[in-house]
């Protein structure tokens, strides 16, 4: 019964990611509304959890990017977690972990499942198990998981 459940918990985690990433973004309100200019590059946030580790996530979509900035300058306290589907390899802007999210599919909530749920070392310690019974689809979401700063481009 609780392999069911764990397996019914992480399809809904990936149907959620889905879901999400499935509609349609703010990117072409914000961009064409006045007073807001679409980001044509990448942006770099620094994220950090309840271990105090740092884990850099790359944002591409403007209406993310613009979302991340409000949350570091305190302009928001809306959706400040991440929920992103990992890829396990080293990222060149992310070289201390061996995984790094994909910003194609990187959102903000609130709430999530409890099955995407860990945090920045337990994901790297168990990576191998990562797309599994942990992680399933790959989608992680740090409960506690914040952006502190934005950093140059690498």
């Amino acid at each position: 019964m609780r392999r069911v459940l764990t397996r019914a918990a992480g399809l809904a985690a990936v149907g959620v990611l889905a879901f999400a990433t499935a509609q349609p973004t703010q990117a072409h309100t914000l961009s064409s509304s006045p007073g807001h200019v679409a980001a044509e590059q990448p942006a770099y946030f620094v994220m950090t959890d309840v271990t105090h580790e740092q884990f850099v996530v790359k944002l591409t979509e403007p209406a993310d990017i613009e979302h991340a900035r409000e949350l570091v300058s305190g302009e928001t306290t809306d959706r400040p977690h991440l929920i992103a589907r990992i890829v396990k390899r080293t990222a060149p802007y992310n070289p201390r972990w061996s995984y790094h999210t994909n910003p194609d599919t990187t959102q903000f909530f609130d709430h999530a499942t409890e099955v995407c749920d860990a945090t920045i070392p337990y994901v790297e310690e168990h990576l191998d198990e990562a797309g599994g019974a942990f992680l399933p689809g790959l989608v992680w979401c740090d409960w506690s998981s914040r952006l502190v700063r934005e950093i140059p481009t690498p």
